[in-house]
Parts: C-alpha cells; sequence; structure tokens
C-alpha cells in the first residue's frame, strides 16, 4: 500500500537534494517519477527543482488551483508511474494535500512530499499545517544553527541583517534573505525587531 510521506525542515537541510536522490534513486530501477513544484518558485527557472549543492531536474509545474489527483490520473492513463515527488510542499493547498492523500489512497503510488514546516514568523504553511497531519510518514531532516544546535526555524533578514517581523507569508528567497536558526536564537532576533 503506498503512503503519503512529509520531509520537512528549516532551510538549508537538504530537501531538494533528498527529493533528487529519491527520484534518481526509482529511476535507476527503471521506475518512473513525477517530480512537481510550484509555479511561484522560480528562483533557478520554472520548472526545475535544483538543489544548493548544483544538481537539479526538470519538474512539473503546480499552481494553488490545480487539481493534483486529476494530474496524476492523467499520467498514469499514458504510462506506470511509480512515485510523485513534490518540492516545496509547504505552497500546496489543503484541498492539494488531500489530493495527494487520494493519489496514494486509491491509485496506490507513494507520494514523497519536502518542504518547510513554518515561516518566518513561526507560523505554520497551510501545506505544511495538513501534511503533519495527514501524512503516514513523518521526517525531520536537520539543518544547524550557527550556535550548533538544530535549527527548527527560518528567520527573513531584511537589506540591512534586521530580522524581519510583517510582511507576505510568501517571499520567495534564499540565502540571501533567510536564515536557518534553532528556536532560542529566532525568538532573540525576531522579538527584539517585533
Amino acid at each position: 500500500m503506498a503512503k503519503l510521506y512529509f520531509y520537512y525542515s528549516s532551510m538549508n537541510a537538504g530537501k531538494s537534494t533528498a527529493l533528487l536522490q529519491s527520484s534518481y534513486n526509482y529511476k535507476e530501477r527503471g521506475m518512473d517519477t513525477l517530480v512537481m513544484a510550484p509555479h511561484l518558485d522560480d528562483r533557478y527557472g520554472a520548472g526545475k527543482v535544483t538543489s544548493r549543492i548544483g544538481i537539479e531536474t526538470d519538474a512539473r509545474v503546480f499552481k494553488p488551483d490545480d487539481n493534483l489527483f486529476d494530474v496524476v490520473q492523467t499520467l498514469i492513463a499514458e504510462k506506470p508511474l511509480h512515485c510523485v515527488l513534490i518540492d516545496e510542499a509547504q505552497f500546496l493547498t489543503r484541498d492539494q494535500v488531500f489530493q495527494l492523500s487520494e493519489v496514494t489512497d486509491e491509485l496506490n503510488v507513494p507520494v514523497l512530499a519536502y518542504g518547510l514546516r513554518t515561516d518566518f514568523q513561526g507560523e505554520p504553511f497551510e501545506g505544511s499545517k495538513y501534511l503533519l497531519a495527514w501524512s503516514d510518514n513523518l521526517k525531520e531532516l536537520k539543518a544547524i544553527c550557527h550556535c550548533g544546535s538544530k535549527a527548527t526555524m527560518v528567520l527573513r533578514m531584511d537589506e540591512d541583517g534586521n530580522a524581519v517581523t510583517q510582511g507576505a507569508q510568501v517571499e520567495i528567497g534564499g540565502n540571501d534573505r533567510y536564515i536557518s536558526m534553532c528556536r532560542k536564537h529566532f525568538k532573540s532576533a525576531y522579538y527584539s525587531n517585533a
């Protein structure tokens, strides 16, 4: 029986690298995968999943109103599909997480979703909240704070290196805008600017 997996962490924990490795493992065994990425994450080009260590693959782009069950079902009608892998899964909607659970339950295709647990304010993303609630298996990928402790939070920084405490939940950026921190240092930086 297929399962829905959620691999979560703060930034810089290797989520995209792990996704790419999982897809490679399936393909190496002659199996087909579907790699998907949100349309709004175009840091490395639309329709790409790119790891900071330099490996990448093409991905099918999804938007918030796309029905992911229908996408997978249509592809399966053309050829077998052995795994669906979702990058930046925090950007999924509640409905899309439900649709992915249907992919596992009704189509018997495993789904591996990779994403952030919380935003720069320590609030859960919609997709992450429902993946944490509905996934069969949860796995935390670990990142490290500058102090050496496990980083569980993500802090958005302004141009001067100060913590940003207000603004839109989604603002695409990388190491130039976000820093992974342990809870203690996140609270210290975030609440000193709140």
